[in-house]
């Protein structure tokens, strides 16, 4: 689901209620099978300008059960699309959700660096009200820079992640 247009808005304490329906829903098919449904990203962290898509991980044990969560999720809508470049996470994309927020879904197991790195990110971000005010501006000028190329509008934003992301660990300081 490649954005066409760039838009981010002001926090919005309402993307928390939007995570819980479609965590709800999640939940009807997946409550034996997984260990946790985790809403990531910038819409999970108060005060973040974001992206109106609610990033979702689900987290598994293993791999072991990872067939039983595809055929688990298919009966609600939505379908595999492999891991898109990013190895740790398996994407879903779904059909028939015009009910739910757009959001976006993946799969991590447990011990998995992506899902480490998703939560510790967000973790940081929510006890750093510093980090949201800056990582917020930079995003509002790069969605006001690139608002017709998403490529750039993540070039934009990188160096600031990058700094981030060493402040919080997920980067070693050299």
């Amino acid at each position: 689901m490649k954005t066409a247009r760039v838009v981010v808005l002001p926090y919005d304490a309402d993307w928390k209620t939007q995570f819980e329906e479609i965590q709800h829903e999640l939940d009807s098919v997946l409550s034996n099978l997984v260990l946790d449904i985790h809403h990531v990203g910038s819409t999970s962290v108060r005060g973040m300008w974001a992206k109106p898509c609610i990033d979702i991980d689900v987290e598994i044990e293993d791999d072991s059960c990872f067939d039983a969560v595809v055929k688990a999720l298919a009966t609600i809508g939505y379908f595999h699309e492999g891991d898109l470049g990013i190895q740790g996470r398996e994407a879903f994309g779904y059909l028939g959700k015009e009910h739910l927020q757009k959001h976006h879904l993946y799969v991590c197991v447990k011990d998995s660096e992506e899902l480490r790195r998703h939560l510790t990110f967000r973790d940081y971000l929510r006890k750093n009200p510093d980090a949201v005010k800056a990582y917020s501006e930079v995003k509002e000028k790069a969605a006001r820079l690139y608002p017709d190329d998403i490529d750039g509008y993540m070039a934009y934003k990188s160096p600031c992640i990058e700094a981030l992301y060493k402040k919080c660990g997920l980067v070693k300081q050299k």
